[in-house]
């Protein structure tokens, strides 16, 4: 288990290097840059005004020079600073990350809440009308986007009702309640995106062991079905839907920011938004750097929980 834990680690770092090396890339091939979009208000600057500001910016240097800048200050911890509010990008994500993180950790716990008991039941009973609709109920959640549905849920209510979802941020110290409250739906309508491709898995799994020969043994010794689905079924058939899981953590990132844009959430996607609008590239590349080594240490932790579902794999 040590040896394939230090394995991973290891090859952790030059997926980590690889998205820093494209981001860096990629930000400076859009066109436009951020000195362009800062003289734009100011008209009157002068060229050598332009030329200092791309000095102090530090963007004049040829960009393998600063690149390799860059990574000196990423070994370092330093994230770099906002051209525009010249606040630490640390200090930003710091503020930021929380909020993405409930955002992503309650919309992954929702859709799992409400793929697994339906891809069980849907397996359990197959091709009858609870199949039919939890079947098509994944269909639904596979096939339309959350920013779609979270439109409609913020226009539609109110311009009927009266009524939308709340877009004014609480934190926990203004009260539990008003805070949960406040996940509750951006969450749920994340969430149902990734429960349906997890109950689509799951049934699928249910399925494949329900047909194993030690599933007939079971059910042939008189076993109730709840001992029979719980404890020689289910934890079988969720190794496949673990690692599902895990991928879609990045699912729920990327979901997110639109998500946040759309409830005015202060976390994370929305600043990306904004970063990448204003070509502020220090922020870019941090927000990445950042959630891409989340993705890959939470994959990492998704394959050492398998020794636990399934005994017999062993690391070596």
């Amino acid at each position: 288990m040590t040896q394939y834990l230090v394995r991973r680690l290891l090859l952790a770092f030059p997926t980590i290097f690889l998205v820093i090396f494209a981001t860096f890339l990629i930000v400076r091939l859009v066109p436009g840059d951020v000195v362009s979009i800062m003289m734009a208000e100011r008209p009157y600057a002068s060229p050598e005004d332009r030329e200092e500001l791309r000095k102090e910016l530090g963007v004049d240097k040829p960009i393998p020079v600063q690149f390799v800048i860059y990574l000196g200050k990423v070994a370092r911890g330093d994230l770099g600073q906002s051209p525009w509010t010249q606040a630490a990008v640390t200090d930003e994500l710091g503020k930021r990350l929380p909020v993405t993180a409930q955002l992503g950790l309650f919309a992954i716990v929702l859709g799992l809440v409400i793929a697994v008991p339906i891809g069980i039941l849907s397996a359990v009973r197959q091709d009858t009308m609870r199949d039919y609709v939890a079947r098509s109920f994944a269909i639904f959640a596979l096939s339309v986007p959350s920013f779609f549905t979270a439109t409609l849920l913020i226009v539609f209510p109110l311009k009927w009702f009266g009524w939308s979802p709340p877009l004014i941020y609480k934190g926990w110290t203004d009260g539990p309640a008003g805070h949960v409250y406040y996940f509750f739906f951006p969450a749920l309508l994340l969430g149902i995106g990734l429960a349906g491709g997890v109950m689509r898995l799951t049934r699928t799994m249910m399925l494949e062991v329900l047909r194993q020969d030690y599933i007939r043994t079971a059910w042939s010794k008189g076993l109730r079905e709840r001992s029979v689905i719980f404890r020689h079924v289910l934890k079988n058939a969720l190794i496949p839907v673990v690692t599902f899981v895990g991928l879609q953590v990045g699912v729920a990132v990327s979901g997110s920011i639109i998500i946040e844009s759309i409830f005015n959430m202060p976390g994370v996607g929305k600043f990306f938004v904004g970063a990448i609008l204003q070509r502020d590239y220090p922020s870019v590349q941090g927000v990445v750097l950042v959630l891409a080594t989340v993705i890959v240490f939470v994959n990492l932790l998704v394959d050492l929980t398998y020794a636990y579902l399934d005994p017999r794999i062993r690391y070596s």
